[in-house]
C-alpha cells in the first residue's frame, strides 16, 4: 500500500488513490517539460532534477548530452551511449559529431551510476577532460557534466572541476 495522498480518476470517473506509477509518469512529463527545447538552463540543479527522474532507476549507465545555443537554451537532450552495470563506452568523436550536427554552442554532458553513488570516478574525470577538449576543437563550449545518482546528482562545474 503506498503512502502518500495523492488521487487520480480511475475510466468510471472514481477518485482512487494514484499508483507510484501514475506518479512518476507524470513526474517525468513535468521534468520533461522543463527541459524541453527553447527552455533555459541556467542551474546545474534544473538539469539534474530531470536527469535523475529519468536515468536515477536504471540498472545500466547512459551517456548524454543536453545540447545548448548560445543563450543556454535546449535544442536537444540526448542519450548517446548505453553501457552496461559498471560503465559505458564513449567517443569523443561522436559528441562532436552530434554538436555540430545540431548546431550547438555549450554542451552539458551526463551519465548516471547505476550503483547510486554520484561521486565522480577517476575515468569520470577522464573522460570530461577529453570530451571538453574535443568540443573545443570546434568553439563548443562544455558547460557541466553532471553524474546522476538514484536521487541525487554530481555537477561537474559546481565542484570546480571544468
Amino acid at each position: 500500500m503506498s503512502n502518500h495522498n495523492l488521487f487520480t480518476l480511475s475510466a468510471d470517473g472514481a477518485v482512487v488513490r494514484a499508483s507510484s506509477e501514475t506518479i512518476l509518469i507524470a513526474a517525468r512529463q513535468v521534468l520533461a517539460h522543463r527541459v524541453r527545447r527553447g527552455a533555459s538552463l541556467q542551474s546545474p540543479q534544473k538539469a539534474g532534477e530531470y536527469l535523475t527522474v529519468r536515468l536515477g532507476h536504471l540498472d545500466y549507465e547512459v551517456f548524454g548530452l543536453i545540447l545548448l545555443d548560445k543563450r543556454h537554451r535546449v535544442i536537444e537532450c540526448v542519450d548517446l551511449f548505453r553501457g552496461t552495470i559498471d560503465g559505458a563506452s564513449v567517443h569523443p568523436r561522436e559528441v562532436v559529431k552530434l554538436a555540430l550536427q545540431k548546431c550547438a554552442a555549450a554542451c552539458i554532458v551526463y551519465h548516471n551510476h547505476p550503483s547510486g553513488v554520484q561521486e565522480p570516478s577517476q575515468a569520470d574525470e577522464l573522460i570530461t577532460a577529453r570530451v571538453k577538449e574535443a568540443l573545443a576543437l570546434i568553439d563548443v563550449r562544455l558547460v557541466d557534466h553532471l553524474i546522476v545518482g538514484h536521487t541525487e546528482t554530481y555537477s561537474f562545474a559546481e565542484h570546480g572541476q571544468l
